[in-house]
C-alpha cells in the first residue's frame, strides 16, 4: 500500500464477485489481507462465492442496494458489466446498464466517502475506431458513433460517462483499467467469453476461425493491476492498458490450445467478406481484417510496476483449469 492504512483496516467493495475477474480480484485482495465485500444481482448466486467475505445484493440497473454496498467502504473495484451471449435486439439492452451502472456506482461511492474507484473498462474503449492506428496507448479512444457491436459501444460509452461523472460531480478518485481479452484459470462455475474460446477449441467446436488478431492478458495479472491502481498515488485520474506481449491470431490461440494435431483452419479474407454479407458477427470481423494491434503498456509497467506473465503460460493454465474440471467443458 502507498498510505498509512493497513489492509486489515481497509474495506474493499468488488462488484460482480461471481465473475471471472471479480473472483480473482477477491482472491488477490484477501491474500493481501484486505477486508472484502462483494455484490451479486441475485443472492441465490451467493453460494458460488467460496471466499469468506460479505455478500450484498445490488443490481447495476437499479439504485436499491448500492448505499448499503458502499457503506463504510474505502475502495471500490467496479468489475461488473453486462456481456451479452449474443447480439441483442436493441443495443441499449447492453449499453444502458453498463453506462448507468458505472454512474450509479460512482454516485454511491461519492455519497459514502469512498477514496477511489477502479473501473474495469476494456481495450474496446481504446482501439475499435474505424480508422486503425499503428499502435495504441491510453490516449486513444474508440469513437462511440462508429458501427461497432453493442458490447464495444457499451464499454466506451460507460467509461466516458464515468469520467464525465467524476469531473462534474467531484470525487471519488477514479482510475480505469483497459484490458484486452482476459484469459487464465477458471475461478467459478461460469466461463467468461474469452475462456469460452479455449473451451470451444478443446471441444472441437471451432473448426474454422477468422484471420483476426487480438491482445491476451491473464486474469490474475488484471486483478493485480486493479489492486495496484487502487492505492498508488499516481494512478488517480489515469487509464491503464493491460495486455501481455504481442497480439495473437485466433489460429495462434487454437494452436497453443490444441497442439500439433489441431484441425482448426483459418478462413481466407475472401471467405470472411462473403460470410459478412449475411452474418452480422462476420461483418465486424471483415471490418478488422489485416489489423494486428500494437498495444503499449508502458504506463502500467513504469507507473505501477506491473509485470504480466507470458501469453503462452496464460493459455496453458487456462487449458489446465478446464481439463481439470470436465463439467466446465460443455
Amino acid at each position: 500500500m502507498n498510505d498509512d492504512t493497513r489492509p486489515a483496516d481497509t474495506l474493499v467493495l468488488v462488484t460482480g464477485g461471481t465473475g471471472h475477474l471479480g473472483g480473482h480480484s477477491i482472491t488477490r485482495l484477501l491474500a493481501e489481507g484486505y477486508r472484502v465485500r462483494t455484490t451479486v444481482r441475485d443472492l441465490g448466486r451467493a453460494a458460488e462465492i467460496t471466499h469468506a467475505l460479505e455478500v450484498v445484493q445490488a443490481d447495476l440497473g437499479a439504485d436499491d442496494g448500492w448505499a448499503a454496498a458502499t457503506d463504510g467502504v474505502d475502495y471500490v473495484l467496479h468489475v461488473a458489466s453486462p456481456f451479452p451471449p449474443g447480439a441483442p435486439e436493441d443495443d441499449d439492452e447492453v449499453i444502458r446498464p453498463a453506462r448507468d451502472g458505472a454512474v450509479r456506482v460512482l454516485a454511491a461511492a461519492r455519497e459514502a466517502g469512498v477514496r477511489r474507484v477502479v473501473l474495469t473498462s476494456s481495450f474496446a474503449a481504446v482501439g475499435y475506431s474505424a480508422e486503425p492506428r499503428e499502435e495504441y496507448t491510453e490516449a486513444d479512444w474508440t469513437d462511440p458513433a462508429d458501427p461497432n457491436s453493442a458490447y464495444v459501444r457499451s464499454k466506451v460509452i460507460a467509461e466516458r460517462a464515468a469520467w464525465d461523472q467524476v469531473r462534474s460531480a467531484g470525487g471519488p478518485e477514479l482510475a480505469v483499467i483497459n484490458p484486452t481479452g482476459i484469459f487464465g484459470p477458471v475461478s467459478g462455475g461460469r466461463l467468461s467469453s474469452s475462456v469460452g474460446l479455449v473451451r470451444a477449441v478443446l471441444d472441437g467446436a471451432m473448426p474454422v476461425v477468422p484471420p483476426l488478431s487480438f491482445g491476451v492478458v491473464d486474469v490474475r495479472d488484471v486483478a493485480d493491476l486493479h489492486v495496484r491502481a487502487m492505492t498508488h498515488p499516481a494512478a488517480a485520474g489515469e487509464r491503464f492498458l493491460a495486455t501481455a506481449g504481442a497480439s495473437i491470431s485466433f489460429l495462434d490461440l487454437a494452436r497453443m490450445v490444441g497442439g500439433p494435431g489441431l484441425s482448426t483452419v483459418e478462413l481466407t479474407a475472401e471467405q470472411v467478406r462473403a460470410a459478412a454479407e449475411t452474418d452480422p458477427a462476420m461483418r465486424e470481423a471483415a471490418a478488422r481484417l489485416g489489423r494486428v494491434p500494437v498495444i503499449r503498456t508502458t504506463k502500467a509497467r513504469t507507473v505501477l510496476g506491473w509485470r504480466p506473465r507470458p501469453v503462452e503460460e496464460t493459455v496453458a493454465d487456462t487449458v489446465r483449469s478446464l481439463t481439470a474440471a470436465p463439467a466446465l467443458r460443455g
